[in-house]
């Protein structure tokens, strides 16, 4: 397993749409061990294939404690209500912005072996399914914010 470099708002890549993924190979397990690792290293709760320089629908999220998924060729179905927040994203590090996102999101996926699931979330895990989706189809958060970015604050500010 090894850390990827995350790429940055502005880099080419963050706005094309990915491909959908046909079979598992040893190359895709070997690049989502390496999403993980990656996004904990950079203390993220999600990170999408893109985000790592790989045009492919997969996007790793952990909201929870000890509760990581991975999503292949992600569907949302469903969604109802709505939240209001600050959102940030591991491709703009260090700036964080107010985004409504829906508070209940069903999805379709397929998990490592290829087996279609459907996951529930709400609060976080529906904004972090929505969020890491957006980057499938080369949508960033920024797009969404309203009122502007605005600095992340440190626990050492606080």
């Amino acid at each position: 397993m090894a850390l990827r470099n995350i790429r940055l708002e502005g880099d080419a890549v963050l706005s094309k749409k990915c491909r959908p993924v046909t079979e598992m190979t040893p190359k895709i397990r070997e690049l989502i061990d390496d999403m993980f690792d990656t996004m904990y290293e950079a203390s993220g709760v999600g990170l999408a294939a893109p985000q790592v320089g790989i045009l492919k629908q997969i996007v790793v999220i952990d909201v929870e404690e000890d509760m990581p998924y991975v999503l292949i060729n992600p569907r949302i179905v469903e969604t109802s209500g709505s939240q209001t927040g600050d959102e940030g994203c591991l491709s703009v590090p260090g700036m964080a912005g107010e985004v409504t996102r829906p508070n209940y999101v069903k999805v379709v996926a397929q998990n490592e072996d290829m087996e279609e699931f459907e996951l529930e979330g709400t609060e976080l895990l529906a904004r972090a399914i929505c969020h890491e989706c957006d980057h499938l189809v080369g949508r960033m958060y920024t797009e969404l914010v309203t009122g502007g970015l605005h600095p992340v604050e440190t626990e050492e500010e606080e």
